[in-house]
């Protein structure tokens, strides 16, 4: 364990015990899902923001839809197969392209 990472361990237990981390928004739940290009710092600290301000990126609204899709493709029956992976397919595609969307602009 390096010097630095000893520092940050002192001073999280110091704040801990003079309550300083207690009845922190969030405290107890999950952390939330986030979907970054953690290779970029930038990228990341922009969704952050976005995240924090309740704005849901198209991209991220295309992956949870997607999801969904996955999900009823499963489920479906025979007959219902081609329609399911029909919509399956177009959300694949606006997801890729949102994507790639946000990552032209974020260069």
């Amino acid at each position: 364990m390096s010097w630095l990472s000893r520092h940050i361990e002192r001073l999280m237990r110091k704040a801990e015990a003079e309550g300083q981390l207690s009845g922190l928004e969030g405290e107890g739940e999950p952390l939330p899902d986030r979907v970054a290009d953690a290779s970029d710092p930038a990228v990341a600290v922009a969704m952050r923001i976005m995240a924090e301000a309740g704005a849901l990126p198209e991209e991220f609204k295309l992956a949870k839809e997607l999801e969904v899709a996955k999900a009823d493709y499963t489920a479906a029956s025979e007959d219902e197969k081609p329609e399911a992976m029909r919509r399956l397919a177009e959300l694949s595609l606006k997801h890729a392209i949102a994507r790639e969307a946000r990552k032209k602009f974020m260069s």
